[in-house]
Order: C-alpha cells, then structure tokens, then sequence
C-alpha cells in the first residue's frame, strides 16, 4: 500500500425527490381532496473516521462520490422513499477543507464520529400539504432542493505522540524499527525514509504510545526544499519531539541548531512542544568515548543511543513515558487513540518505504 497523505475529490449529495399533486378518486366524487405525497429528501456524503487506514489512497483512484436521489412522492399521499447516503472512510487525522474557497470543513480526529460533508436536498412537499380552509384543491406541489455538490481537499495529518526528527541518514528509521514493530526501509544512505513511517512503543507494563519518523530533513525543508514542508505538516499534531543527531557528524551542535531552526520556521509551535535530544550511533564509538551532549536550553534530557547494541534505549523509553505525562494531549479522545495505536501495534509488517 502506498502512502498518499493529499487528494482531492468531487462530492454530490442527492437531489431531493418532487412533491406530487394528485386527488382522490372516490365513487360518486370526480375530484376529491388533495392526496399528493411528499418526495423523499437526498442522500448525504458523510466523513468518518477509521482508525484502520493510514492513507488517502483510496481517493487517489475514485474522485467523484454521489449519494442518491430523493424519490418522488405519489398520491394517497405516499411519500417518495429518501435518498441512500454515501459514507466516505479516511484516517484519523484527516483535514478536508472546501476547495473553492479554502476554508476548513471537518477535521476527522475521532472514530467512527460522522460528519456531513455535503447536505441532501429536502424533497419537495405534495399538494396535500398546501390545502387549508379557504384553499380546499391546492393543484400545485413543490420541487425537490437540489443536494449540495463541492470540491474537497483531503490532507491527512497523522496522529501520533512523538515525532522523530533528524538529518537524513541520522538513524531514524533505525531507532523506529528497533523499539516498535514497524519496518520501515532502511538503508545507510540518505533519504531512504521517502514517507512518514508510524510505529508503537511500549513504554511501561501499562503505557504505550506512536511515533511518527518523518523523512530526514535538509536546510531551507521549512520552504518546501527536499519536501520538507510536506513531511513537517505529520508532526504538526505530536505532543513531543524526539531530535536525532549522528553522534559521527564533525558539527553536532550545529545540526541540532539547524534543525531547531527549521521547526521554528515552518511552525513557532514545533518549536515550543517537549522535546529530547538523542545522539545516534553510538556504537561507532569505543564505550569510554561515547560523547555525552549537553543538555539544550528548553530540552528535558540530551543523552546518546545505539538502535544497534540498545545502549541507551531504556533511558529513551524512561523519558519519553515522562515527558509525555508533561505534555498537553489535544487530539481528542483517549479510546480512539488507543483504537488506533492498537490498529498499528497489530498489522502485519511491512516493507513498503
């Protein structure tokens, strides 16, 4: 399955069905009182979020969803049946935003809650409706609303706790694959990671939670070089941050700084989250020359790791479950996400980059 995390689609909700003019016909009464049924009202277009998607994939290959039509209504005044509704799936996290005028409609950060995304038109009302004391044989009825059609624009966020942010080739997909059970590409080269990789850790007996690795980011990624502002927006929602520096790199200091600077840039709020700094890597070192960074300003602990022997793992872990009980939680509600990290925590491995 590839990862598609923007779509953009053509929604149509059902036109609502006319109402009917028609009169009685009794023995004995050529033309009786009104009996014309009301139409049926259209079909909806409704959003839901699904915890067991990922992606926007689906939408890549159907663009144009339409609910049904209204049926009309008949006389003995028998209403027209309503329209069916469409229900549209896609991954917590999802944004949609009305494409013509930009503004946002829906931000999908529950499960299983829908939303409607486009209104059926109501059906129209019969010529038993219009009848009154003074105005016994009403020969008119209404016309069905049209349903409401629009363009949308579908940008996926992903929901996760901790972002892992990095150079390339810092060893982030490494770190991923050896504290979760995601499987994401790696390679020792730069931009293996080409999308954002999601995986769940366990903390503590009873604590788990999701980290997102986005792809490695370059300088100027806040203005869109190396598509670093498409990767950045997949953090936007984490609680923490995790910044990964190759522990090898001749200026350590300075790529900590330029990364900062590029969280900064694209959103001052990135910049503002709980965050760790990890040096990686630290197996290349001879243990009594593993280099201890000093703690930043701002961050809770700087420390280094090795995803390949697990040397400090365990106090990655410690520190995630602690600055996460600091960090305000603004994604919603508790059982969704765990809904979805045990969505996460239970597919299949996968090799898809």
């Amino acid at each position: 399955m590839h990862f598609v995390d923007m779509a953009t689609i053509e929604v149509a909700a059902g036109n609502g069905g006319n109402g009917c003019m028609s009169f009685r016909h009794e023995k004995f009464v050529p033309r009786g009182g009104p009996s014309g049924g009301d139409g049926g009202n259209g079909g909806d277009v409704i959003v839901v979020g699904d915890p067991q998607l990922n992606t926007l994939q689906d939408f890549r290959y159907q663009r144009h969803y339409r609910a049904g039509r209204g049926g009309h209504g008949k006389g003995s005044t028998w209403h027209g049946a309503d329209g069916e509704s469409v229900t549209l799936r896609v991954p917590c996290g999802t944004l949609i935003y009305d494409d013509v005028t930009g503004g946002l409609i829906a931000d999908v950060t529950r499960a299983n809650e829908p939303i409607v995304v486009a209104k059926g038109g109501r059906g129209g009302r019969g010529n038993a409706r219009f009848a009154t004391a003074t105005r016994q044989a009403p020969d008119f009825a209404e016309p069905g609303e049209p349903g409401r059609r629009r363009t949308l624009r579908l940008e996926l966020k992903l929901l996760a706790d901790v972002g892992i942010v990095g150079l390339p080739n810092a060893g982030k997909s490494t770190l991923l694959a050896a504290i979760s059970a995601a499987r994401p590409k790696i390679a020792d080269y730069p931009f293996t990671t080409l999308v954002p990789n999601l995986g769940v850790v366990q903390l503590d007996k009873y604590t788990t939670c999701v980290l997102a690795d986005i792809p490695g980011l370059i300088e100027g990624a806040h203005e869109g070089r190396g598509l670093g502002d498409q990767f950045l927006r997949h953090i936007e929602r984490t609680r923490a941050i995790v910044l990964l520096v190759d522990s090898t790199s001749e200026d350590r200091e300075g790529e900590r700084k330029l990364l900062r600077e590029e969280l900064r840039k694209y959103d001052p709020s990135l910049a503002k989250k709980p965050w760790l700094y990890v040096l990686t890597k630290a197996d290349l070192w001879p243990p009594d020359e593993v280099p201890k960074p000093r703690k930043p300003r701002g961050a809770r602990a700087a420390f280094a790791i090795s995803a390949v022997t697990g040397h400090g793992l365990d106090r990655l872990r410690r520190e995630l479950a602690a600055l996460l009980k600091e960090a305000p939680d603004v994604r919603g509600d508790g059982e969704d996400r765990a809904a979805f990290a045990h969505t996460l925590s239970t597919e299949p491995p996968t090799n898809d980059g």
